[in-house]
């Protein structure tokens, strides 16, 4: 069974943020896909905390409050068990620590502090489940392309 890592992007379209599900069809249709299959779906807390970033710039007051709710819901479902992901463990300090201490590398190469968390969080998986296909489902390229079959 394949552990895939969820992407802002992705939470964004299954959330249907405005501006920010472009691919929203497309992605709830692999979603069911991944659910049928029995594929462990991780949200990383990284994209918990961006996509509410994303969902508190919306101009439209009335909508930044529904899209708000959806994402209040698909959080509660996950920590409560009830949703089709499972929300990865907020970092430790020793963890941000080390982190940071590489992101300088990484922001040279144009990687943000919130894509090299998921990165990271995508490397613990692999350690974890070395027999297993751990991937980072992202619309992003850069993000698309960590996948260890």
């Amino acid at each position: 069974m394949s552990i895939c890592l969820v992407d802002t992007s992705i939470f964004c379209n299954v959330l249907d943020v405005p501006n920010r599900n472009q691919q929203r069809d497309a992605v709830l249709a692999q979603l069911r896909q991944y659910i049928q299959s029995q594929m462990t779906l991780l949200l990383p807390v990284t994209a918990i905390i961006e996509t509410g970033n994303h969902i508190a710039q919306q101009g439209d007051g009335g909508m930044r409050r529904a899209v708000a709710q959806r994402f209040v819901t698909q959080v509660q479902q996950a920590l409560d068990g009830t949703a089709p992901w499972i929300p990865t463990p907020v970092l430790d300090l020793q963890q941000m620590h080390d982190y940071l201490n590489t992101f300088p590398n990484y922001a040279m190469q144009g990687v943000g502090i919130g894509d090299l968390l998921i990165i990271k969080e995508f490397e613990h998986q692999c350690l974890l489940h070395r027999s297993r296909r751990v991937f980072i489902w992202s619309i992003d390229n850069h993000l698309a392309a960590y996948d260890r079959i």
